[in-house]
């Protein structure tokens, strides 16, 4: 009885390839995914606009004992990412900073809100 050595080779090139190729994707679902925090002092609430899927906001208000400046950055996709305007609040205070992803992308990504 004669082997086929070769369809074996074949079989097992296939299957490593295949290996390689699962391989990156296993690993990059693995890590988990870290969402920054929200400044300290400052309680805030993150969103999309009602007006479109480009327009994010961060209405935050000031629950320390000085003021604070925050501004909403938003992760635009395609285009560039977008910082709002910055916005300064008082104790007791609160306010809102908003920005506008360009219409040519993607949309918004994700919405943080930076001290």
């Amino acid at each position: 009885m004669k082997r086929n050595t070769t369809g074996l080779a074949a079989a097992a090139s296939v299957a490593a390839v295949l290996v390689a190729l699962a391989a990156p994707a296993t690993v990059a679902a693995a890590q988990p995914s870290a969402r920054p925090a929200t400044p300290p002092g400052l309680s805030c609430e993150t969103g999309r606009h009602a007006v479109d899927n480009y327009t994010g906001y961060a209405l935050c208000r000031n629950n320390g004992n000085a003021p604070q400046t925050f501004w909403v950055h938003l992760v635009c996709g395609w285009s560039p990412d977008q910082d709002g305007e910055h916005v300064t609040l008082n104790p007791g205070q609160s306010g809102q900073s908003t920005a506008h992803c360009s219409s040519l992308g993607t949309g918004i990504g994700e919405i943080t809100v930076r001290p």
